[in-house]
């Protein structure tokens, strides 16, 4: 191997070659499996990997490439704009015309171009100039134009499993000429698997791990990466979170989902999660207020209380200790009792809100501050509650008139609600009698 290939990093040089050598996505990579199927036989077609970095996206499209004999034609949409489409495009054409290959165009990021970008691949996918192959770490039905998602096939890559890191670790130690064989450099199982944990199903960010502790051993004089350069190497890790983007929105919808089914250790684990990753406590704090009241809601109204509590402890104290707050308050909203009987009451009345149109107010409960007001009859015949039997108007209609005797709230049979429906029952009784 050349010197300057060597300089390249130790993620660049470990590339596989060839498919076998290839680690992880055996959910897509078995026999029998299509992607599988179109590599061994030589058909291609155009698709989109979506997958967390590190999973092996460039390497595969270039993989598929080299087995399918067809060019290799890279472009970055960070870097790239219509104009360097249109040259790939065109370069496209050329090899076509002059050496009849076919030519994979792979777009990285494939996510950052807009929608006139991304429209812009469509004549050339369809007439078969190129094989559109895009990487994406976003989730394609929400970053992608559907014309475009309709003309390539959508494959899941996976984050890497502990086992495929180790795998990865192993190439790395023994290859002598890419790798770090030649230097017989040492590492134990336990440090291994510490590697392997600490990049979090990321192999490019495990082969830049590895370097730098390498690097690191060369400067300490030790042939061994002990624990001491381990430590050193992998403090300040954080598990893989990524803010806003699709990941974020699944742990969030987790941690809620777990609430909701009233599993305490799920629901701090994913609190754990996302605060481990780095996610704004603040935003936290607003999706547990706002779980207070869809899902606990009047079966236990102290759970808000608690919520609004919590958030404010967590704003007062900071980070660490206020995160404590937002735990007790998870924990005590996965353990109340549920009810969604105000969340389905608010949506329901919401609904007839701006459906209906702008129903006036009835008469009788119209305030009346000016002569003229009282003149055309506002708030005459309302019957003030504290001066009725039990402080209630009986058969009173406080609706507008197209819409009197609905009815939004359903309390369930949990928690305080139990109470509250059987004071609306008693409610209703003494408004049939009125009638």
């Amino acid at each position: 191997m050349l010197f300057d290939d060597l300089t390249k990093p130790l993620a660049d040089r470990m590339r596989p070659n060839q498919l076998a050598d290839y680690v992880g996505q055996q959910h897509i990579l078995q026999p029998g499996k299509p992607l599988y199927e179109a590599i061994a036989s030589g058909r291609l077609h155009s698709m989109i990997f979506w997958g967390p970095p590190g999973t092996g996206k460039t390497t595969l499209a270039r993989l598929i490439a080299q087995h399918s004999d067809a060019e290799f034609m890279p472009i970055s949409a960070v870097l790239s704009g219509v104009k360097e489409i249109r040259a790939a495009v065109s370069e496209a054409k050329k090899i076509q015309l002059e050496q009849h290959r076919r030519t994979i165009l792979f777009v990285d990021e494939v996510h950052r171009f807009n929608k006139s970008q991304q429209d812009a691949f469509l004549p050339h996918v369809e007439d078969g100039t190129v094989y559109f192959v895009g990487a994406t770490t976003e989730n394609p039905s929400f970053a992608l134009n559907n014309a475009l998602l309709s003309r390539a096939r959508v494959y899941v890559l996976n984050a890497l499993t502990a086992d495929d890191l180790l795998a990865v670790i192993d190439k790395a130690l023994t290859d002598k000429v890419r790798g770090l064989g030649a230097q017989a450099i040492g590492m134990s199982a336990d440090i291994k698997q510490l590697f392997a944990q600490s990049a979090d199903g990321d192999a490019r960010k495990l082969l830049n791990l590895l370097e730098i502790a390498v690097e690191l051993a060369a400067a300490k004089g030790s042939q061994t990466i002990n624990e001491a350069i381990a430590k050193e190497v992998l403090s300040g890790g954080v598990r893989r979170f990524d803010n806003q983007g699709e990941e974020f929105y699944n742990q969030i919808s987790a941690l809620h989902k777990s609430v909701r089914g009233s599993s305490p250790d799920a629901a701090l684990y994913w609190l754990c999660r996302m605060m481990d990753g780095g996610c704004d406590l603040s935003y936290l704090a607003r999706r547990i207020v706002r779980i207070a009241s869809e899902d606990i809601g009047n079966a236990d109204p102290r759970a808000l209380q608690i919520c609004i509590n919590a958030w404010e402890a967590q704003e007062r104290l900071g980070s660490p200790e206020g995160e404590l707050a937002l735990a007790q308050a998870v924990v005590y909203l996965a353990c109340a009792p549920k009810s969604n009987a105000v969340y389905r009451a608010y949506k329901a009345a919401m609904a007839d809100a701006q459906q209906s149109g702008s129903l006036g107010v009835p008469v009788h409960l119209r305030n009346a501050p000016t002569k003229l007001m009282k003149s055309l009859d506002y708030g005459k015949e309302y019957r003030y509650a504290h001066n009725e039997p039990e402080a209630y108007a009986a058969g009173e209609n406080y609706f507008p008139d197209e819409l009197a005797g609905r009815n939004y709230y359903q309390p369930v049979e949990r928690g305080l609600e139990i109470k509250i429906k059987e004071k609306l029952k008693h409610l209703q009784e003494l408004d049939k009698n009125a009638q």
